[in-house]
């Protein structure tokens, strides 16, 4: 059965990127149009992986990996940060509030399945 991965960004081209990358490896994706509608949806779905993007409206990513990260299913599920910013202060936010990794956009269809690759198998 195929993996799971819940791609989140308010951008639609860089979802649609995102989602042809995956879809071509083999992976089944749900899309999420901000960090609401991705925890909204990650309460509905069994999810393996969550590519996410920080700057969303309703809610960004930083609040979406701690609401997640409360919930028992998602403590130790592989939440990486998929974003424009890149500064240490940012990135020590990421890992505080509990993601796996960072990349930074725009991103290399190639890089982004061999990090994903390490981190779900």
């Amino acid at each position: 059965m195929a993996k799971t991965i819940l791609a989140v960004d308010d951008s639609a081209s860089i979802r649609q990127m995102v989602t042809f990358t995956l879809k071509g490896a083999g992976y089944e994706v749900i899309e999420a149009v901000d960090g609401q509608d991705a925890f909204d949806k990650a309460s509905h779905h069994q999810i393996n992986l969550i590519l996410t993007d920080i700057n969303m409206p309703r809610m960004d990513g930083l609040k979406l990996l701690e609401l997640l990260r409360k919930l028992a299913q998602y403590k130790n599920i592989p939440i990486l940060i998929l974003t424009t910013e890149s500064g240490d202060e940012i990135k020590a936010k990421g890992r505080a509030a509990g993601a796996t990794g960072w990349l930074v956009k725009p991103f290399d269809p190639k890089r982004l399945l061999e990090v994903i690759g390490k981190v779900i198998g």
